[in-house]
């Protein structure tokens, strides 16, 4: 053996490679198209904000906090989940902050996935979900939403697929990801929904992850329903959120996982060897923004201000708008297009619609591990609004 030569070893994803949001974002950059497909704003957060992080920064907090956050930021998470939800946490035994909301998924399965568990997922389904999965030694069960479409075909919503839900519950299922608010279609999870969920699960052994990481972006008067509402499955959840999401500032990779003590306990095992503690001065400063409710009841009307705008745009291109009660993504069918692209499949349709139209999405194919094509792509609207005005100008030209 070459004493230079780098040793090889097997992979441990031997079958993920580059994501399709990179390749969509760089394709954007390449031909100065508007992004439009990874799920971040392009305008500013609060400025209040970042004084708050500026001020814990001066003031020396810029130190190790404790490995499970600082107090006054759990406690304020505490608080709100109350408030809103009706169920405590003890923000000493049962609350962890996290370096983001990804972070605290891939914990969460690493601390109860052992190998040969079953892990479910439902698909269209993040991506970080199934290579967690994988690292932790578990098999991905991947059930589909129902596609439900109108009479000439086009996507009109989705449904959760109850009845495939209840065949891949069994014996080895040691965890169920639910996300709501979902990425990418938009769907909300109502409490009939949570209540369907805790009578499949009541006589077994299967825990909860629930992804809520848009948790505050649920439109039109309606509201979120976290498994934090509902006392059957707080107790055997994991209950993911990003202050990313919430705050426009995703990279500052912040979150949290709220969980009864048995499972925080397992959580905080896997949690100080994976990245110990999180971000000082941030956590201080998101601490003291936290204590304003207003910054996140006001998020609803904000974001749905940017949906209508976008989607009153969108009406006038040809595009077969889908609903969206929540996220900040908007889904739409392109299959009725009259032109060539509309035969597409998803992944080549973004890709044109990015180098020819100058407008780049996200096809909803690369939700699922097998390719599923549905004639639907991603777009998202969590851009200002001259942002979504360029990208409109040119999506009326197809």
């Amino acid at each position: 053996m070459n004493p230079l030569e780098t040793p090889s070893f097997p992979s441990r994803l031997p079958t993920v490679g580059t994501t399709i949001f990179t390749v969509m974002s760089a394709l954007a950059a390449e031909h100065k198209a508007i992004n439009l497909g990874q799920g971040f704003p392009d305008f500013p957060c609060d400025r209040k904000l970042i004084a708050e992080v500026n001020e814990a920064m001066l003031a020396n907090r810029n130190q190790y906090p404790p490995m499970i956050g600082i107090a006054e930021l759990r406690n304020g998470i505490s608080q709100k989940i109350q408030n809103l939800y009706g169920h405590h946490y003890d923000p000493d035994t049962e609350i962890t902050i996290t370096a983001g909301g990804t972070q605290g998924i891939l914990t969460a399965i690493l601390a109860c996935v052992s190998p040969g568990d079953e892990v479910i997922i439902i698909e269209p389904a993040y991506d970080s979900y199934r290579p967690s999965i994988e690292l932790a030694g578990g098999k991905t069960i991947a059930i589909s939403l129902q596609v439900i479409r109108e009479e000439h075909g086009q996507v009109a919503s989705y449904e959760i697929p109850w009845d495939a839900l209840a065949k891949a519950i069994n014996s080895k299922t040691r965890l169920i990801i639910i996300n709501t608010p979902h990425n990418p279609t938009g769907m909300v999870w109502s409490k009939a929904d949570l209540d369907s969920l805790a009578n499949l699960v009541r006589n077994t052994s299967a825990l909860i992850l629930s992804d809520e990481v848009y948790e505050h972006m649920v439109y039109d008067g309606a509201q979120h329903h976290s498994v934090a509402s509902h006392p059957e499955l707080a107790a055997r959840s994991f209950l993911v959120s990003s202050f990313g999401k919430t705050y426009h500032v995703t990279g500052w990779k912040v979150g949290y996982v709220a969980a009864p003590p048995t499972l925080t306990k397992e959580f905080r095992k896997v949690h100080q060897f994976n990245v110990f503690t999180v971000n000082t001065p941030m956590q201080y400063g998101l601490a003291t923004y936290l204590a304003d409710a207003k910054h996140y009841l006001t998020l609803p009307a904000f974001y749905q201000a940017k949906r209508d705008f976008f989607r009153v745009g969108l009406g006038k291109t040809k595009f077969k708008l889908l609903p969206t009660p929540g996220t900040y993504f908007q889904c739409v069918d392109y299959s009725a297009l009259d032109i060539p692209q509309a035969k597409f499949n998803e992944a080549d349709f973004c890709k044109w619609l990015t180098t020819e139209i100058g407008v780049a999405a996200i096809p909803v194919s690369a939700f699922y591990e097998q390719a599923t094509e549905s004639g639907v792509i991603r777009f998202c609207f969590a851009k200002q609004d001259q942002t979504l005005t360029s990208a409109l100008q040119r999506l009326e030209k197809i």
